[in-house]
């Protein structure tokens, strides 16, 4: 059974490195490129990467995109999303694969980037759940919209790289959007209530005033 997984890696190992090749030749062909994969790439080609020769048991180390972790030959590797938006991954963690002889895929963050939280909305576009926040739509997982049962319009704290403009954000918690509107309404309310109680105060002050005794004017 070992060796037809390692068989199977193998052939899996060949068709990616084919189609980074044929990737790699339609860029030069387009002149197009994704500068947000290529920064990863790097980041994880600054990783150690280790495999265990010998054994069925591979270990592969890169970076998470906000989706999928991307190893520094540019191979991607999925990474279950239910896994990602529990462990709030960022884009930019760097991640360890171990690949056991059994063919099980195991994850863990070895090296978290710089983190921070933005406030945004949620929106729906182009068929995909986004934080509109800072001006620019982040992606974010379905999983975490699923998890937190979200709807479009709710308050949503996200969690992007400190530094960078990223494409993806994790979702840190929701605000529903009744209670945002709730929120408001009170709010509002307070501020027409004390208007009210100013202007009582003021009406109060003015009758006192009219109806006071003038003192006599000593010359």
């Amino acid at each position: 059974m070992a060796d037809n997984l390692l068989s199977i890696q193998e052939l899996i190992e060949t068709a990616m490195s084919s189609l980074k090749t044929a990737e790699g030749l339609l860029r030069e062909m387009t002149g197009v490129s994704d500068s947000s994969r290529e920064r990863l790439v790097t980041r994880a080609s600054s990783m150690s990467m280790n495999s265990f020769a010998g054994t069925a048991t591979k270990v592969v180390e890169g970076v998470f995109d906000g989706q999928n972790m991307v190893d520094s030959k540019g191979e991607t590797y999925p990474i279950p999303a239910n896994y990602a938006s529990k462990s709030k991954l960022v884009e930019g963690d760097g991640m360890k694969l171990t690949i056991t002889d059994e063919g099980k895929f195991i994850y863990k963050q070895i090296a978290p980037i710089e983190r921070r939280t933005v406030i945004g909305v949620l929106i729906s576009e182009d068929g995909q759940y986004k934080v509109l926040a800072e001006g620019k739509a982040l992606r974010i997982l379905l999983a975490s919209v699923t998890f937190y049962r979200a709807e479009v319009g709710d308050q949503v704290t996200i969690i992007v790289p400190k530094t960078g403009d990223a494409k993806w954000g994790a979702v840190e918690a929701i605000i529903p959007k009744h209670l945002v509107e709730a929120s408001a309404k009170a709010a509002f309310t307070d501020a027409d209530i004390t208007t009210s109680e100013k202007k009582v105060t003021r009406s109060k002050k003015k009758k006192a005033d009219d109806d006071g005794e003038m003192s006599p004017k000593i010359d």
